[in-house]
């Protein structure tokens, strides 16, 4: 392992210099990886894979006809390299839950049935594991646990695969029934496409990972620019200036610019009154959300999360109402005029942008 300083401390990583594709390849030689779930993470992993050389099959129910004609689409041969979900787990010697936490949950019997001694069962999502006591997922005790988590959505796993930058992930072995859970881990993660691996725990990823889709990267996000948006407009300003001043300055510019270089760095190229009015109000915000991470991260940890996760999704009617929820969300004023301001972007740039975010969603999700 690389020995990396993040911000004054030493962590190990692992990097394709010293973990290449070919000793992936060797370390997988004899190994079957069934992809169950092509619905968001199964996609790019798989073809990432196949791509690389790997001996790569699907399991996919074709309840969900629009997956399993996706998974055609994209080369999958039914039959031969495409099957559904129990012959999948079958023939595979590492078994990648790749469907939606809820899914994972209703389909773990059939595919705890399937799992031979010394297969591996993957995760790119603790969820299942750390929460087993809502989900039911207690793994045989004669078979690897192991966990690769992409840092990213799988259109961006793919995406990066595609151009040579690869993406960040971590990886965690529960159980090491064979002795050789850690090296088919670290395989399995370079061959989806990671640029450099950081190890964690199955109860460390899921905790920081619920807890930054709820609050910076999703959550958190786009409440605080509900609450930029309506103070703006409150006060008399158009919906253009209020979106152009919330929304599309931070996308379209300065989160690239900290995605680059840093937060430090973009402060330093913006205007001396930017700059004083950034530093004076950085501290009100962290001290006015500070509580709320803290709750959060305790509902998170407690398995509240979970439990709510497990109850909405689980339901017969969930896709209908949560197509009520984006809805409601997509067709707000704010983001009815970021339809608008798209529209009037150049078309060159329209493109790539969505082109980079088509089918963006959560990790691990079918």
């Amino acid at each position: 392992m690389a020995i990396i300083d993040f911000g004054g401390v030493k962590e190990e990583v692992v990097t394709r210099d010293e973990f290449p594709v070919q000793k992936a390849l060797s370390v997988l030689k004899d190994e079957t990886i069934a992809v169950i779930g092509y619905g968001v993470q199964g996609p790019a992993q798989a073809l990432n894979m196949r791509d690389n050389g790997f001996n790569v099959i699907v399991g996919q129910s074709k309840k969900f006809q629009r997956d399993w004609d996706r998974a055609v689409n994209d080369g999958w041969v039914p039959g031969k390299t495409l099957f559904d979900i129990e012959e999948a787990a079958t023939k595979g010697t590492i078994v990648q839950m790749l469907v939606s936490d809820a899914a994972q949950k209703a389909i773990w019997p059939q595919v705890k049935a399937c799992l031979k001694p010394g297969d591996a069962l993957y995760f790119s999502h603790g969820f299942s594991i750390v929460y087993k006591d809502q989900t039911g997922v207690i793994a045989p005790k004669d078979v690897d646990v192991i966990l690769v988590a992409p840092k990213g959505s799988g259109t961006s796993v793919r995406r990066n695969f595609l151009s040579g930058a690869g993406i960040n992930s971590s990886f965690a072995v529960d159980q090491d029934a064979t002795g050789r859970a850690r090296d088919r881990c670290i395989a399995v993660g370079i061959a989806v496409g990671s640029g450099y691996l950081f190890p964690t725990t199955f109860q460390n990823e899921v905790f920081s990972d619920l807890t930054g889709e709820r609050g910076v990267l999703m959550g958190a996000l786009a409440g605080i620019m509900d609450a930029q948006y309506s103070v703006l407009r409150e006060h008399g300003h158009s919906p253009s200036e209020a979106f152009n001043e919330t929304v599309e300055e931070l996308t379209e510019s300065l989160i690239r610019l900290v995605g680059e270089n840093g937060m430090d760095w973009m402060y330093s190229n913006c205007s001396a009154t930017a700059q004083r009015g950034a530093l004076d109000w950085r501290p009100k915000f962290r001290e006015a959300t500070l509580p709320v991470f803290k709750e959060l991260y305790r509902r998170v940890s407690s398995g509240e999360e979970t439990a709510r996760v497990l109850s909405s999704t689980g339901g017969p009617n969930y896709q209908a109402e949560l197509q009520k929820e984006l809805d409601e969300l997509g067709n707000s004023e704010m983001w009815s005029a970021g339809k608008a301001t798209r529209s009037l972007r150049p078309k060159e740039a329209a493109r790539v942008i969505t082109a980079d975010t088509k089918g963006i969603a959560g990790r691990g999700q079918n």
